[in-house]
């Protein structure tokens, strides 16, 4: 800002910078009949009384109509005046486009910050060791009292009590056997049915025959 007095009174001008602003406008829900060319002439002509270098790019399907100035002053100057102004019965709505700045002119890959979720990973992390397989609960007792049984016969590992059942381990019978075996039910002295014998169905002879 710069102050100057002039007959005992100060005046106070500002210096704007245009080099941060867009150089380009934005024109939304133009009329339909202006991407037919009919209208594309009186459309460019109000804005060439801004600049005469203005190009346009059109964009049917979004009714809308980008317009690109030498510099960012002729814009805003255009933006001021023609916002909202009538243009064949319409409302004309002017924006400022937005500029996209690319730091690099090629397209770089993200950086790897979320890489460890990848599963399974590359290699394992730091401190990782190989878990050791628990070594698997065997009762030798157990196996040693089932050995000493015979086909048929019963061992229990625990007795009941008022409030839980006994677990009785049963021997299975040899279905080869001559006979069979006493049970741990009510039926003790009484003997098994012997298991019937599943005798399969023979298939009937099949005789090819010639069909004329």
């Amino acid at each position: 800002m710069q102050q100057a007095e002039n007959g005992g009174e100060e005046e106070a001008t500002v210096d704007v910078q245009f080099t941060d602003l867009p150089n380009a406008l934005i024109a939304c829900k133009v009329p339909e009949d202006l991407f037919e060319g009919v209208l594309k002439a009186s459309f460019e002509s109000l804005f060439r009384s801004f600049d005469p270098q203005v190009q346009f790019q059109y964009f049917k399907s979004f009714r809308r109509v980008r317009i690109s100035f030498s510099d960012a002053l002729a814009a805003a100057e255009a933006r001021l005046r023609l916002h909202k102004t009538d243009f064949n019965g319409r409302e004309m709505r002017l924006y400022f486009a937005q500029s996209v700045h690319i730091g690099s002119p090629r397209l770089e890959p993200p950086k790897p910050e979320k890489q460890f979720l990848i599963s399974p990973p590359a290699s394992p992390p730091v401190g990782w060791e190989q878990s050791q397989d628990a070594t698997p609960v065997i009762n030798y007792d157990l196996l040693c009292a089932i050995s000493k049984l015979g086909p048929g016969e019963k061992y229990e590992l625990h007795t009941a009590t008022p409030t839980t059942p006994s677990v009785v381990v049963h021997v299975c019978e040899d279905e080869r056997g001559a006979g069979p075996a006493p049970g741990d039910s009510d039926q003790d002295d009484k003997p098994r049915p012997q298991r019937p014998k599943i005798i399969q169905t023979r298939r009937p002879d099949y005789t090819p025959g010639v069909e004329q």
